[in-house]
């Protein structure tokens, strides 16, 4: 939409801070998967792994705290999304 070309994607991606490294460092997400050589679809038995063993560190992490938190944890981390640290 922006440069009308479909090959500017990756440009997009990055103006629009949509990569993974920005989400991660914007704190949208808690942790990047990194893919096997050759993508995902190349070794999926290696992605499920990688995405099993994610899932039980956060999950393993998130389970040690009450609903309670998890919503005002969740809540605060929404109301940082998109603010502006300057100089």
């Amino acid at each position: 939409i922006l440069w009308r070309d479909g090959g500017k994607a990756p440009q997009a991606a990055e103006a629009l801070c949509l990569t993974a490294d920005c989400l991660l460092e914007l704190g949208v997400v808690d942790e990047v998967i990194p893919e096997p050589l050759g993508g995902a679809n190349r070794d999926p038995e290696r992605t499920i792994g990688l995405v099993r063993e994610a899932l039980i560190r956060n999950l393993g992490a998130l389970s040690q705290r009450s609903g309670t938190e998890l919503v005002a944890g969740r809540y605060a981390r929404l109301r940082r999304t998109g603010e502006f640290v300057g100089e």
